[in-house]
């Protein structure tokens, strides 16, 4: 299925209203003012459109804040109804019967009906809006017709069928056990009227359906949110609202923390890692999380296609040292990558067919580059991207110096200022050397890992490195039509060891969730995706 994705990691659950009315006198304010969450990211690339964002700063305002779906997410993964009262599958999973709750409505009060999710859907497959999101609808009958020349932009996806204000159905091109899923992401929000009038200026301006309204974004500064008080959904906050604040330097970000300046910040820059969980002066928090963090290699550039390709990805995947660099870079708060995907979502093995690749082994590197040379001589150097506000200096400028010493190599890191610059660049194919290719899931499961970031289909989109293989393809398709995620499961892993044997992208760690707060917040914790459930945190 083609697909497109955004990088990184990560969506940040939120918050409902506050109950009140009246007066509020000087004390309430005060109180209510010091109940607002301050939290660090980057300016979001993109409009705040859930169809049109793909990368971690701007879903950490629209996931599960703004914005939420037919269904919601517990903080382990579990999936409970949102939106909807009942989805009901067919006996073969092709076709879906959606039942909303009564009553819903918009931040502005006006009402979601069936018709606000179909027509969003529709809107955001149609290529002819050009919506970054777009592959998510692929799964969705109709969506192919979407995607030819000479459309108009609001053609409809032919598997969406309204019956009522509160019923619709959903027909997939194929059967799909994982699909509900496949819901929790927010290309699968609704949209109200509004936005059709004018999309540009929606986009600085939302009008959601999450817990939280949008109330400013000064460019480069701060978004504001607050409590929305038409929300009756699953999240129930303890706080009165969220403050985002944008930094282009973690060290900053880290130390506005540590002065009590910013409530939290999960961008911890590598030089306060060593420390981290000992600083008396913030409170710490670490813990397994889902971001996987790899080397990608496009499989156009020069030395990197064919037989010889195959070997220098493996004598690259052979020379890195992981241990070393999550023990003595991260400070333990990482773990050696063994395959594509994480130890947080099963069927995590740590032992597939193919995986002794990502072992360090510095004399069979070094062989196998000696066997690419015999197919086609090394020249040039290595060059790595990645963008220079996250906290992936001190990594690749140790895989640097690893492969230089290991193949006698010249290698080289060629960062880009910031991750918006990073990503629109990746998506435009403008990077064309080894990159940065972290990924963070977007729903809880294991084909997140494999199909957005591999699949064909994704060339384009998030398939920066242009992989594609037919067989990796037809497994998908496989689990995909799975009865059970069960047997789904079993075909993802031979997914995975088709990775292991190409390495597209060369797997170095999985990165822990880690947070640094201030002291005296409660009700920190973590979701499935390492985000924090900010819905849950206060100051009282």
């Amino acid at each position: 299925m083609k697909r497109t994705i955004r990088t990184v990691v990560a969506a940040i659950a939120a918050a409902t209203m506050l109950a009140g009315c009246g007066a509020t006198s000087q004390a309430d304010k005060i109180a209510a003012d010091d109940n607002i969450i301050s939290f660090g990211i980057g300016e979001p690339q993109n409009p705040l459109v859930p169809g049109d964002t793909n990368e971690g700063n701007g879903a950490l305002v629209l996931n599960r804040v703004l914005f939420t779906g037919l269904v919601a997410t517990k903080a382990d993964g579990g999936i409970v109804n949102e939106n909807a009262e009942k989805i009901e599958p067919n006996a073969d999973n092709t076709q879906y019967t959606v039942t909303l709750r009564k009553g819903l409505e918009f931040s502005d009060g006006t009402p979601i009906t069936a018709e606000s999710y179909v027509k969003a859907w529709s809107y955001t497959a149609n290529v002819k809006n050009a919506q970054k999101n777009a592959g998510y609808l692929a799964y969705i009958k109709g969506y192919e017709d979407l995607q030819k020349d000479g459309l108009k932009g609001d053609e409809q996806l032919s598997g969406l069928s309204v019956k009522d204000d509160t019923h619709f159905t959903i027909t997939l091109n194929e059967a799909s056990a994982v699909f509900p899923t496949v819901l929790t992401f927010m290309a699968y929000d609704p949209l109200p009227e509004s936005f059709y009038k004018d999309p540009k200026a929606f986009g600085q301006n939302p009008v959601g359906n999450g817990p939280y309204k949008f109330k400013s974004w000064k460019h480069d500064s701060q978004i504001e949110v607050v409590p929305n008080t038409y929300y009756t959904g699953y999240y129930k906050p303890k706080n009165n609202g969220i403050t985002y604040r944008m930094y282009t330097d973690t060290n900053a970000q880290y130390a506005d923390v540590q002065s009590g300046n910013l409530d939290i910040t999960s961008a911890i820059p590598a030089s306060a890692l060593k420390h981290l969980l000992n600083d008396k002066t913030v409170k710490a928090y670490s813990e397994p999380g889902p971001v996987r963090v790899a080397l990608g290699i496009p499989e156009d550039l020069k030395h990197f296609s064919g037989k010889e390709g195959v070997l220098r990805r493996k004598a690259i995947s052979l020379a890195i040292n992981r241990k070393a660099i999550t023990e003595k870079i991260m400070n333990g708060l990482a773990s050696p990558a063994t395959d594509f995907a994480s130890p947080v979502f099963k069927p995590y093995s740590g032992s597939l067919k193919g995986s002794d690749v990502l072992r360090h082994d510095a004399a069979e590197a070094k062989k196998l580059w000696e066997q690419a040379n015999e197919i086609s001589p090394w020249d040039g150097d290595f060059t790595i991207t990645y963008n220079a506000d996250g906290t992936y200096k001190e990594t690749y400028d140790a895989i640097v110096n690893q492969l230089k010493n290991t193949l006698g190599i010249d290698a080289k890191t060629d960062p880009i200022p910031t991750q918006k610059e990073y990503i629109t660049n990746a998506y435009a194919g403008k990077i064309t050397s080894a990159y940065h290719d972290i990924w963070g899931p977007d729903y809880p499961s294991v084909e997140d890992y494999l199909t957005p970031i591999y699949a064909s289909g994704a060339i384009g989109g998030r398939n920066y490195g242009k992989y594609d293989n037919a067989e990796f393809d037809g497994l998908l398709a496989k689990a995909s039509a799975a009865a059970s995620t069960d047997e789904a499961d079993k075909l993802y892993v031979q997914a995975e060891e088709i990775l292991l044997e190409d390495l597209p992208s060369i797997p170095i760690y999985n990165t822990n969730a880690t947070s640094a707060t201030v002291k005296g917040l409660k009700g920190v914790s973590f979701n499935w995706d390492s985000s924090p459930t900010f819905w849950s945190i206060s100051k009282q």
